[in-house]
């Protein structure tokens, strides 16, 4: 969402890496560690030392980290976005966003001076990386040309298929097989489990830039504590899809229309789709020009009676997620307390949103 802003208003996006992040964090508690083997003092095997500064490994180090960048960059004039912890906003004259991944991290801004003051602040503070314009960052990669950014993951897409052997498979067009449902008991023939979990993992992180993998990853995604052959089959069916289009990518267009700004959600449900707990599958995305940045396929939590009941249920986990996105875009000043737009596809559903019983 935040490249999405980002590429909407034109602004620049660079990387930045601190190095040896750990050992920037400062313990606020007295830790000792025993000398290491190899290097004890001789004469002196059983003293130990007392730590000034976080190492890795210890478990404060990580939250000690936290606290010593958070610490700076609040002095640098940056606001913690209450509903993303991960950003971080200074809105001034000009505009400037941190996106921080626990040493990773993504400066984005609409004043080059700006962020280029910023950038030696932080150098002067830590040892740093500059890595330049945002190409490649925790395995998406990021193409800029002039008409807008495309953000994909065909490295990563490939490594999964070298790593299963199905790079040199035939690819295919559809998803899932619509006339197979999976279920816990479909045969008897277990498979190694370690092998299927590890499938189901790499493909939930490709999930990040491929909305369109999102339902049959989330379907195969239930059956990991005993899964058969059937599922995974399903699985490396999925992998087939992935070499067909591993090549693709989401573009999001610069300096676009003001009615292709809109912000605009979708939902819609497969009604007990599944075929041991009888629980709908509910699936969401939300696009701004036609490209999406926010995306989910999950199980309800409850059993639906009727069709219209599920459709309800599915329309108020996307009201949910259009909230946060909403409440996110005004604290980075980027909406006015602008009203999303959801698209339902069942007309009892909306009835039933508009017209709630009340006593």
């Amino acid at each position: 969402m935040i490249v999405a802003v980002a590429v909407k208003h034109n602004w620049s996006m660079y990387q930045l890496d601190v190095k040896s992040a750990f050992l920037n964090g400062e313990l606020e508690e007295e830790v000792y560690v025993s000398q290491p083997p190899g290097f004890e003092i001789k004469g002196k095997e059983y003293y130990v030392y007392k730590l000034d500064k976080a190492l890795y490994g210890l478990k404060q180090a990580p939250r000690a980290w936290n606290k010593k960048i958070d610490r700076f960059l609040v002095q640098q004039g940056f606001a913690k976005c209450v509903n993303e912890h991960g950003i971080y906003c200074r809105n001034t004259t000009n505009k400037l966003i941190i996106c921080l991944y626990v040493d990773d991290m993504i400066t984005i801004g609409s004043n080059d001076a700006e962020m280029e003051d910023f950038k030696k602040n932080m150098m002067n503070q830590f040892e740093m990386s500059y890595l330049g314009n945002l190409t490649y960052f925790l395995g998406i990669e990021f193409e800029m040309n002039s008409q807008g950014v495309i953000i994909h993951q065909r490295k990563y897409a490939l490594d999964i298929l070298k790593r299963f052997k199905m790079l040199n498979c035939k690819p295919i067009s559809t998803l899932v097989n619509t006339g197979v449902k999976l279920s816990l008991v479909n045969d008897k023939k277990e498979i190694d489990p370690t092998l299927f979990k590890h499938i189901v993992g790499s493909l939930r992180y490709l999930c990040h830039t491929r909305p369109d993998i999102a339902y049959g990853v989330g379907l195969i995604s239930r059956y990991m504590v005993k899964p058969i052959n059937s599922h995974l089959i399903a699985a490396k069916r999925i992998l087939r899809y992935v070499k067909g289009i591993c090549n693709l990518g989401i573009r999001y267009y610069r300096n676009q229309k003001p009615v292709d700004q809109m912000i605009v959600g979708y939902s819609d449900l497969d009604w007990s789709g599944d075929k041991d707990d009888k629980k709908s599958t509910v699936v969401y995305g939300f696009v701004i020009g036609n490209a999406p940045f926010s995306w989910s396929s999950k199980k309800e939590l409850v059993i639906a009676l009727s069709s219209c009941e599920a459709e309800y249920i599915a329309t108020s986990m996307t009201a949910c997620q259009a909230q946060w996105i909403n409440m996110l875009l005004i604290e980075m000043q980027q909406m006015e307390n602008e009203k999303l737009e959801l698209r339902v596809d069942i007309k009892s559903a909306i009835d039933l949103a508009k017209h709630t019983w009340k006593k």
